[in-house]
C-alpha cells in the first residue's frame, strides 16, 4: 500500500466518521473558526478542568474533508493532555504546515503528521489550520481573560 493511499484513508476516515464531531453538554470553551477563502466553519468546544487537562472536546460545522479530518485528527491528539502540551502540538503543528518541523515533531504528532504535505499546496494550507488555529485563539482568550 503507497503512502499516498494511506494518507488518503485516514483522511477518509476522519472527514467520513469523525469521533469528534459533536456537541459537547456544558463545554468551558466554545469558539467558532471560520475559513473564509472556501467557506470552512467550525465550532470548537472544549472541557477543562481546574488542573488544566483537556478532558473531552468536539466540533461541529461543515467545511471540506481536510478541515474537518484535520479537527478530528487534533481533538484525537490534545484529549487528556494538559493546556500547554496542546499548545505545544499546535506550535508542532504549525511548524510541520511551514515545513520546520523535525521528524521527531511530526512523529509526535502522530496522525497529524499526515498533512505535513499540506505545506505543497498553499490553497489548502488554510484548511487543515482551521482547527488547531481556533485551539490556539481558545486559549489565547483565557489568558487575556485571566481564567
Amino acid at each position: 500500500m503507497s503512502l499516498k493511499s494511506i494518507y488518503g484513508e485516514i483522511l477518509n476516515e476522519h472527514n467520513l466518521r469523525p469521533m469528534n464531531k459533536r456537541e459537547l453538554k456544558d463545554p468551558t470553551f466554545t469558539l467558532e473558526g471560520k475559513n473564509p477563502t472556501c467557506g470552512d466553519d467550525i465550532i470548537l468546544q472544549l472541557k477543562v478542568n481546574e488542573e488544566g487537562i483537556i478532558e473531552d472536546g468536539g466540533f461541529t460545522g461543515s467545511g471540506c474533508a481536510i478541515s474537518q479530518a484535520s479537527a478530528d485528527i487534533m481533538l484525537d491528539l490534545i484529549i487528556g493532555e494538559k493546556k500547554e502540551r496542546a499548545l505545544e502540538l499546535a506550535s508542532k503543528f504549525m511548524g510541520m504546515i511551514k515545513g520546520e518541523a523535525s521528524e521527531e515533531d511530526i512523529e509526535e504528532l502522530d496522525e497529524a503528521g499526515i498533512l505535513k504535505d499540506i505545506s505543497h499546496m498553499p490553497a489548502r494550507v488554510k484548511c487543515a489550520v482551521l482547527g488547531w488555529h481556533t485551539l490556539e485563539e481558545i486559549f489565547k482568550e483565557e489568558d487575556q481573560k485571566g481564567f
